[in-house]
Order: C-alpha cells, then sequence, then structure tokens
C-alpha cells in the first residue's frame, strides 16, 4: 500500500462522514427548527437566525467535502490507469470538475449566508429575493443535478469491473449509484434518485475508502 492510496482511504471515508453529517444535521436540527419551511422571507431569517450553525453545515458539506474528494478521485485514478488508463483518465477528469462544482457552491453558500443575513437586519423582503437568486446559482451549481458526480463513479465503476479491479459487488454499486445521479437531470425522477444518489454515496464512499486501506 503507498502512503497516497492510505491518504485516499482516509479521503473516502471523511467524504462519507460529511454526507452522514449534513444528513443527520438536516433531519435532527435544521429540519425540525423551520429550515426550508414557510416564504423565501422566512427562510432568509432561519439563516439570519442561525448563521454559525448554518456556516458549519455549509463547511462540511461543501468545503470539507470537496478538498477529500480531489485526494480520493486522484487515488482511485492511480489504482485504475495502469489496467485502464482511458477509463482512469475521462472518470478524473469529471471527479474534478465534480469537485471544482462543490467547492464554488460551498464558497457561494457562505458568502450568500452573510450578505442575506445582514440584508435581513434592514431589509427583509429583499433579502428574500437575494436569497432565491442566489439559491438559484448554488442549485444550478452543485444541487441541482449529480451530473458530474453520476459520470465520475459511473465510468469508475465500469473501468474497474471491465480491469477486475476492487470487487464486483462494489463496481455494480457504483453503476447503480452514477446510473441515478444521471437520471437526476429528469425533473419528475429526481427527488427519488437525488435520494438515492445521495444516501447511496454515504456507502460507496465508506466502502472504496476501506478497500483502498486494506489494498
Amino acid at each position: 500500500m503507498t502512503d497516497f492510496h492510505k491518504f485516499g482511504g482516509i479521503a473516502g471515508l471523511i467524504a462519507a462522514g460529511t454526507y452522514l453529517f449534513g444528513f443527520v444535521l438536516l433531519l435532527s436540527v435544521l429540519e425540525p427548527a423551520g429550515y426550508g419551511t414557510g416564504d423565501i422571507v422566512t427562510q432568509a431569517k432561519f439563516m439570519a437566525e442561525n448563521q454559525l450553525t448554518m456556516y458549519v453545515w455549509n463547511l462540511v458539506i461543501w468545503i470539507l467535502n470537496a478538498i477529500v474528494l480531489v485526494v480520493l478521485a486522484l487515488a482511485t485514478h492511480d489504482k485504475l490507469k495502469e489496467k485502464s488508463p482511458a477509463f482512469s483518465q475521462v472518470a478524473t477528469s469529471f471527479a474534478l470538475i465534480w469537485a471544482g462544482l462543490i467547492l464554488a457552491s460551498g464558497m457561494l453558500a457562505n458568502i450568500s449566508l452573510g450578505a442575506v443575513s445582514q440584508l435581513y437586519l434592514t431589509q427583509p423582503d429583499q433579502a428574500g429575493t437575494l436569497l432565491r437568486s442566489l439559491s438559484l446559482v448554488e442549485e444550478g451549481l452543485g444541487g441541482g443535478n449529480e451530473l458530474a458526480g453520476g459520470l465520475w463513479v459511473l465510468i469508475l465503476s465500469w473501468g474497474a469491473l471491465r480491469a477486475n479491479l476492487f470487487s464486483k459487488p462494489l463496481n455494480y454499486f457504483g453503476i447503480l449509484i452514477g446510473i441515478s445521479g444521471l437520471s437526476t437531470l429528469i425533473p419528475t425522477l429526481a427527488p427519488i434518485t437525488g435520494a438515492v444518489f445521495g444516501l447511496g454515496f454515504i456507502g460507496w464512499f465508506a466502502w472504496i475508502g476501506i478497500v483502498l486501506l486494506r489494498n
């Protein structure tokens, strides 16, 4: 095992942790407190009153996730490049694009949090309008569809399957997640396939992390 593969395995486990942290905080703290409910002005008010919690949430699910995703992507690239260089190069390209989009979304989310919270103190309606506009941009970058992430795990898993790398159950699981990510481009399927993509990646990140640590 090279040190870099070990770092990739740790990055996979951390990535799984960021997703798990996001879901747990959303369901146990944010939603019970009113996050995502009411009109857009009410949502702006929620952000203004819960800045620290929202900042930590953004930091973990966006910024930290993007950082460890780069390490994981390069580690899997190193494992696959000898047996399937074309698949490895294409998959890693989409992984790095995805990491960039996630990082941009996190930076925008934090800038939005400060701007909306400050504006809400004097102009609540304008804060709601600003939040709506910034949320659309954020969704377009990293939350509205899962094209880049879906392509990464689909191509990586397909290439690993052809190269007899990792394990077949892990690769088939990755292909399933990749297809669910691509399916988020269809509006009628997005609510279901988006949940499959997000929850499935918790397991996939942890699984690939353990594989990299053991091999």
